[in-house]
């Protein structure tokens, strides 16, 4: 194989790696969050990379059954999947922000228990965040959150 085309090539797969990172990076996943705690007056979340760290190995875990299990760690947690490969970090924690639909502030409750997801997004005293994205073996995508000091706790207000 010519040099010239060897260089094509790595171009083209260098390309590839950069656009299925490019909407996948810590400001992606803190841009989302941050907008909608700030809809409710709550501080800005900073990324760790030690949450991040335990996301992308509990992430990997699931690559060959891409199964919704919790990791029942030590750490605040939102898990979602898309049958979308291009699915991103943005539209992962979309899902969990359009929950707030379901979300009665004054009686502290969900609807169908379907905004807990939210809740730990904009729940107050949680300070710092760490997100990864895994493609799994069966063509879709998992995302972890992870969340420090985490939140949902029954009974309390997330803000």
């Amino acid at each position: 194989m010519k040099p010239s085309n060897i260089l094509v090539i790595l171009t083209i797969f260098s390309m590839c790696c950069f656009l299925c990172l490019a909407h996948n990076a810590p400001q992606d996943y803190l841009d989302v969050h941050n907008k909608a705690r700030a809809e409710v007056g709550v501080g800005p979340l900073v990324w760790n990379e030690t949450l991040a760290s335990y996301a992308m190995n509990y992430a990997k875990s699931k690559h060959e059954t891409c199964e919704m299990v919790h990791s029942q760690g030590p750490y605040g947690e939102n898990l979602a999947e898309g049958s979308d490969p291009q699915m991103n970090a943005a539209d992962a924690v979309k899902l969990w922000v359009d929950e707030k639909a379901f979300y009665d502030y004054g009686t502290n409750a969900c609807v169908k228990d379907e905004c807990r997801h939210y809740t730990q997004v904009v729940w107050s005293n949680t300070k710092q965040l760490g997100c990864a994205r895994e493609s799994c073996k069966n063509g879709w995508t998992f995302f972890i959150c992870s969340y420090y000091p985490p939140g949902n706790y029954v009974g309390d207000k997330p803000y």
